[in-house]
């Protein structure tokens, strides 16, 4: 794959009806109005097991979602299939069970990577992101926007001793 010309898939997902549970699909809505080049963009409230099929049409695909409790203003990580067999239900897909039904069925592989994107109300009904949200939401565009005229995109992780290690057990709304 030419880094510069793979064609990325970026697939925002959580409630907007849930205040900062709406980063996922704010971040997908600006990241199309961007209009990168070579990438196209999903948003939704949740992943579900047809999202399988786009994503094995790409050869970059980053899932985006809320976070509750990582690092400030965002983490990424790279994402790998389920190995050990993975269970969803109508309500609850992982990005890895989505990956795992792409190989699976599909037989795509694409370079996957997943950002949780720090908010902070999630309490409350209602349309709108917190300050603190779209001051997170900024940089994670930001970064997005880089990565992808650089060609890719890079994990983004804590750093050593900090304790909100989001990554391992991303705690990311569903």
């Amino acid at each position: 794959m030419n880094e510069r010309t793979a064609r990325t898939l970026l697939i925002g997902y959580g409630n907007p009806g849930r205040l900062d549970d709406g980063l996922g699909p704010a971040l997908a809505q600006a990241v199309e109005a961007a209009a990168l080049p070579g990438v196209s963009v999903e948003a939704d409230y949740q992943l579900t097991v047809e999202d399988a099929a786009d994503v094995a049409r790409y050869d970059r695909v980053l899932f985006v979602d809320a976070d509750t409790s990582g690092p400030e203003p965002f983490w990424v990580k790279r994402l790998r299939a389920a190995d050990d067999g993975f269970s969803f239900s109508t309500h609850s897909v992982r990005p890895e069970a989505v990956l795992a039904l792409a190989r699976d069925l599909f037989r795509a592989e694409p370079e996957t990577w997943l950002m949780g994107i720090r908010g902070y109300e999630f309490n409350g009904f209602g349309e709108g992101l917190s300050d603190r949200a779209r001051t997170n939401l900024a940089a994670a565009l930001d970064w997005v926007e880089s990565a992808i005229r650089q060609g890719g995109f890079a994990e983004v992780l804590p750093a050593a001793g900090q304790p909100d290690a989001a990554p391992e057990g991303h705690e990311t709304r569903r």
